[in-house]
């Protein structure tokens, strides 16, 4: 695919003698670009309800250890009250960590075919990794009705600390992901790339960082199964602002340049 995201003539087109190639048949790179996008699409909706899938099979499993409604994911069962109630538990919880670690892979696995540099790759990163999210949630709603609106709080991750927070949150970020791996991939099919220097790398990265900041702020009290306190709504909007602003600024350098030949 990520050689159909440039234009590129494929293996089979350059050792063939008389196979024309994509680029002298004209076909239009935008093509490519869409069907990458929709193979990216298709992906993160499908392996969203895979990932919701997977939380209503796992809410029966932990639901004798909360004693409370299944939809009231706090306070969280402390790592004494799951070794106290069984050594499956904490087999559990290792192969839960693990399907974390493997998630992340599959969505860089899936970016990895689609492209063929790493502004690509991490494009459609991004992208896998929003669908996926955002899709994540919508099954939620359709096979558990949770959440119970954007405001209601969430387990977003465990590695390397619990990250929580609102709905919304995520799904800002998510967004956000969507959007720029979406333009950035655009503009190589384009033949204009953005090419990130040193300082937008870094302004991105600190973007990041202030983001999961802001999700693992609290994660102390939420390990020692305490009730999450306020959101850092601030650091997060700060996070996301510099992310976007960042990626926005890089792009308006690169509007106007000319094609890479």
């Amino acid at each position: 695919m990520s050689r159909v995201l440039e234009g590129e003539p494929s293996p089979l087109e350059k050792a063939v003698p008389g196979v024309p190639s994509r680029q002298s048949q004209g076909q239009p790179q935008t093509r490519g670009l869409a069907r990458v996008l929709t193979g990216l699409l298709l992906f993160g909706l499908s392996f969203g309800y895979v990932e919701a899938a997977v939380v209503a099979y796992l809410r029966p499993l932990y639901q004798p250890l909360h004693g409370r409604a299944a939809d009231d994911l706090f306070p969280l069962v402390t790592l004494q009250q799951l070794a106290a109630a069984g050594s499956h538990y904490p087999r559990l919880l290792a192969t839960e960590l693990l399907r974390e670690a493997a998630t992340l892979l599959m969505l860089a696995a899936v970016a990895l075919a689609a492209a063929s540099n790493f502004r690509q790759w991490f494009a459609a990163f991004l992208i896998a990794f929003g669908v996926w999210d955002i899709f994540f949630y919508v099954f939620l709603k359709v096979l558990l009705d949770w959440p119970a609106s954007l405001l209601t709080w969430d387990l977003l991750f465990l590695l390397p600390v619990p990250w929580v927070g609102p709905v919304l949150a995520p799904v800002l970020v998510a967004l956000a992901m969507i959007g720029s791996g979406v333009i950035t991939l655009w503009r190589e099919a384009d033949g204009r790339p953005i090419r990130l220097g040193w300082s937008h790398g870094a302004i991105l990265v600190l973007g990041g960082l202030l983001i999961v900041t802001a999700f693992c702020w609290d994660y102390q009290n939420i390990l020692a199964s305490g009730l999450p306190n306020p959101f850092n709504w601030p650091l997060f909007i700060l996070g996301l602002a510099i992310g976007v602003g960042g990626f926005l600024h890089a792009l308006r350098l690169h509007l106007f340049l000319p094609p890479v030949n």
